[in-house]
């Protein structure tokens, strides 16, 4: 059997067991190790074994549970609610101005924590109840919530992007510098949408009324204070470590002990608030690993039998196709995948496979991490099985349906391509902000 079949073997037995809804790692580490061991007999056992080690000895993972720590300290200690007020107040007046808070919020919570799932989490929990009280479509203010979580992953310090960093062998400032104009632009498309069609539709966003907005000058400027704290921990560790005078995870153990700072000046840091906080990053964290592990082994076996040059290979070889044929390709996958894995399984899936062909056919990895990552967005939010419909379903209220769910989500994802679109015909949007810190 050729080398290009037993590859594809692998990947299409691996795609077939995750369709039955076993553990994702469970299934990456089966076929990884099952493979080696048909293909080279008892000392393939090694091969999933010192995986374990490269995991243990990978001291840049040490960030990972760090920034998921920082992000739920300062949602569970209640910060993001007290931004949430701000916003509240300071866009009420707007037609529609609760909807752009909310995704101004979400902004900020990305970068604070960097996972799609605690905005999501925060935004139906404290704006979701609140944008639905005030009369605001069920149907928008659902995609909203949606769309503006989804940048988790693409502004700094995003964890996705410290994944892809480890596993593209990027470095993860560039990556994290990359990420932060394209995650601004999609921010700045959500609002002007959201500031127009309130405008077309009025009843889709009322303003607030004037007796809530009301509000001297100087009580207005005392709750910007609540979006201090946050700022001050986002800048002081992204500027530890872009000015060189911490290591990533150095500024992300600074981020993780500043939050905790920042919950103790509050009042805040409860026994109740550190147990939560604890329990969902250790569990956050195993499935990292988890997954890492099993990604590692399967990928070892991959690249022992030269998939990634066969694939190429087979592409400009024998399909003919050219670089940016085989680039649209990618993407087309990546959102295949996202109606059923979540980033992090998708990234380690093919990521290995990805990077090396994406290199070989002249593209940039750094930008080519970002267009994966607004990719990841995308599928996210793509019916019929992408993965944040299913985390809106399960967090919202009982009268916002599925259906709902569903029909929410295609506007935004309409930006979300023409955000695509543009980082793609204009590689600097994302290139830019590396080149002009690192000089490359």
């Amino acid at each position: 059997m050729s080398y290009e079949m037993i590859a594809l073997m692998m990947f299409s037995s691996m795609m077939l067991l995750l369709l039955t809804g076993q553990r994702v790692f469970g299934v990456i580490g089966f076929v990884g190790a099952a493979s080696a061991l048909l293909l080279w007999g008892d000392g393939g056992v090694e091969m999933p074994f010192n995986a374990s080690f490269v995991l243990m000895n990978w001291y840049p993972l040490l960030t990972l549970p760090l920034f998921v720590f920082m992000g739920y300290m300062l949602s569970e200690s209640g910060i993001a609610g007290d931004l949430y007020e701000m916003f509240h107040v300071w866009m009420g007046s707007l037609r529609g101005g609760l909807a752009v808070g909310t995704i101004g919020l979400m902004v900020v919570v990305s970068a604070m924590n960097g996972l799609s799932v605690a905005g999501m989490a925060i935004g139906a929990s404290i704006a979701l109840p609140e944008l639905l009280r005030r009369g605001y479509d069920k149907i928008m203010v659902t995609g909203v919530i949606q769309a503006g979580s989804s940048l988790g992953i693409l502004v700094p310090p995003s964890v996705v992007l410290v994944l892809y960093g480890m596993i593209a062998r990027q470095p993860v400032g560039k990556l994290w510098l990359a990420g932060a104009i394209p995650g601004l632009i999609l921010a700045a498309l959500f609002v002007i949408y959201i500031v127009v069609r309130c405008r077309l539709q009025p009843s889709l966003g009322p303003a607030l009324p004037p007796e809530e907005r009301n509000m001297s000058l100087g009580a207005k400027l005392k709750l910007l204070r609540a979006g201090i704290l946050p700022l001050l921990i986002f800048i002081s560790m992204t500027g530890l470590f872009l000015i060189g005078f911490t290591s990533l995870v150095e500024s992300a153990a600074y981020g993780a002990f500043a939050a905790t700072l920042a919950a103790l000046f509050k009042g805040r840091l409860t026994r109740a608030v550190i147990e939560v906080t604890v329990r969902r990053t250790l569990g956050i964290s195993c499935m990292f690993m988890w997954i890492i592990l099993a990604a590692l082994s399967f990928g070892a076996v991959f690249d022992g039998l030269g998939a990634v040059r066969a694939i190429e290979n087979v592409f400009l070889d024998r399909m003919g196709l050219g670089p940016w044929e085989i680039l649209l390709m990618m993407q087309l996958s990546y959102i295949l995948m996202g109606m059923f894995l979540d980033d992090t399984a998708m990234l380690v899936i093919v990521a290995p496979l990805y990077v090396p062909l994406v290199v070989s056919l002249g593209f940039d990895p750094v930008w080519y991490g970002v267009l994966y990552t607004i990719t990841v967005q995308i599928a996210y939010m793509t019916p019929p099985f992408g993965y944040n419909l299913f985390l809106m379903r399960a967090m919202a209220p009982p009268e916002v349906s599925l259906g709902d769910i569903y029909r929410s989500v295609w506007p935004f994802v309409m930006i979300m391509l023409l955000g695509l679109g543009l980082i793609t015909v204009f590689p600097q949007l994302a290139l830019w902000l590396p080149e002009l810190y690192y000089g490359y």
